[in-house]
């Protein structure tokens, strides 16, 4: 009888998790085309009820592509293109034995329709995986994470069209190729599910490119699954040792209150968060979904072809987690009355809320699950003395690594977990350098002002010491 402990395995993967349009900056560099990620302008915080649900149209990107006022901070990042020797040098200084980053599609193939890859762009990933190989830290290379070439959208409507997933399986078989023997682990989308919340970055779809929004949505969505599916099956061709796994943004919500129609509306939305994992897991397309396209009269292109290509399916699960909300009778999703405390973006804390999910993955798959972001954006401040007294990052980690522990000793095979943003990058929704998540201070602020100077900020030490003694201190 198999027996686990309260413990991490010995080879677990202690890792930070980046995207290469937050951090690499180098925008118009070395070839590189215009991605989805450098027309994000800086707005700043806004409270969900402030916020637009604009769709962009290929008018309004026009307009973006011209403006020579607004502020764009993914496109400077923090330098990282330039300054990756340093921040792998200090980011290894903590112990990481993994590094999860994207490959900017737009690196590989700036127009994503090219004839051939942009040899400086594979050239520089070269560089990126033996720097951090020279460290004996494992990469983990997310292949899609919002950083799709912006010609794809305008010109193909993003993942709406069936010839973008000839443009991804290119792209795919072109990195396999080119870094087999240094890249093992892969995920093919970063958070999959949110196409809701980041709809044009994620899936490239300009409004006026469909006349049915909803459809062309779930349409782009099973394109892109496709995609995800021939890819591994090639890459698995060219590498049999390649590890290839989905990712989720868990999204999952508690019932509000007890009653049966308060669960089976709790079931109804996470079924919108497991047809992703369901279809890369399981293979085929779940029954549920065919109901909700019958019931919302959504009309899909599904050949026989697609269905065949969907059994290549994924080696392990992984999902971000923040925090969970609950579901009233209605279906409407609310905030968590049993969260507590919460930073200056109104994201509480819900350690157990991650044992929760990780259960819950594990009982669904019987797959290894990774946890591929955790963490809490705060305010830092610099003190007097020059140094980040960071305890409330501290104990955020604490905290959410004590359920993980406890996950295992549930008997959840979880492989690794990843603190997001482990060196200060430019916000992904709100685009600010003020939510930090970092071990490593980056001085910028929101306009992208500053040395660009990093500072150790306490956290660095407290997670060097339990990376350490492999969690034996929480």
């Amino acid at each position: 009888m198999k027996h686990t402990k309260r413990e991490f395995p010995k080879d677990f993967l202690w890792g930070g998790a980046v995207a290469a349009n937050q951090l690499e900056g180098a925008w118009q560099e070395d070839g590189k085309g215009l991605c989805i990620a450098d027309i994000n302008e800086y707005k700043g915080y806004l409270p969900p009820e402030q916020r637009s649900n604009r769709e962009l149209t290929t008018d309004y990107i026009a307009e973006l592509l011209e403006d020579q006022e607004k502020m764009f901070p993914k496109r400077y990042g923090i330098d990282f293109y330039h300054t990756y020797p340093e921040d792998i040098r200090l980011l290894a200084g903590i112990g990481f034995k993994s590094f999860r980053t994207s490959i900017n599609w737009a690196r590989i193939y700036p127009n994503g329709d090219d004839a051939e890859p942009n040899e400086a762009g594979l050239a520089f990933y070269d560089r990126l995986f033996d720097e951090l190989l020279k460290y004996n830290i494992e990469p983990l290379v997310t292949i899609s994470h919002y950083e799709m070439p912006l010609h794809i959208a305008l010109e193909y409507g993003g993942w709406y069209s069936r010839k973008t997933i000839d443009m991804f399986v290119k792209y795919c078989e072109t990195i396999f190729r080119r870094y087999k023997g240094k890249v093992k682990y892969w995920i093919t989308v970063n958070q999959i599910n949110l196409y809701e919340h980041e709809s044009f970055n994620h899936l490239g779809i300009p409004e006026d490119k469909a006349e049915n929004l909803t459809e062309a949505k779930y349409q782009a969505l099973h394109n892109e699954l496709v995609a995800c599916a021939r890819a591994m099956k090639i890459g698995r061709e060219i590498d049999p040792d390649f590890i290839f796994g989905c990712m989720l943004y868990h999204n999952n919500a508690h019932p509000e209150k007890g009653s049966s129609e308060n669960v089976m509306e709790a079931i109804r939305n996470d079924h919108k968060q497991y047809y992703f994992t369901d279809m890369s897991a399981r293979g085929e397309i779940p029954s549920y979904m065919w109901r909700f396209y019958e019931e919302n009269n959504i009309h899909m292109d599904i050949t026989e072809q697609d269905e065949e290509d969907l059994k290549n399916t994924v080696d392990f699960i992984s999902f971000s987690y923040y925090y969970i909300r609950n579901i009233n009778e209605e279906g409407e999703i609310i905030p968590n009355k049993f969260i507590k405390g919460a930073n200056a973006w109104g994201w509480g804390l819900d350690p157990v809320g991650l044992r929760v999910a990780l259960n819950q993955y594990w009982d669904r798959y019987q797959l290894p699950v990774m946890v591929t972001e955790n963490g809490m954006g705060f305010y830092d401040k610099v003190d007097e003395d020059g140094k980040i007294h960071d305890s409330y990052r501290v104990d955020f980690y604490r905290e959410h690594l004590k359920q993980i522990k406890e996950a295992i000793y549930d008997g959840v095979d979880v492989r690794g977990w990843y603190a997001w943003g482990p060196i200060d990058i430019v916000s992904c929704s709100s685009c600010e350098m003020e939510k930090r998540y970092g071990f490593i201070y980056v001085d910028l602020d929101n306009q992208m002002k500053g040395t660009a100077k990093r500072i150790k900020k306490d956290s660095y030490e407290w997670m060097k010491e339990t990376i350490a003694c492999n969690g034996e201190n929480l």
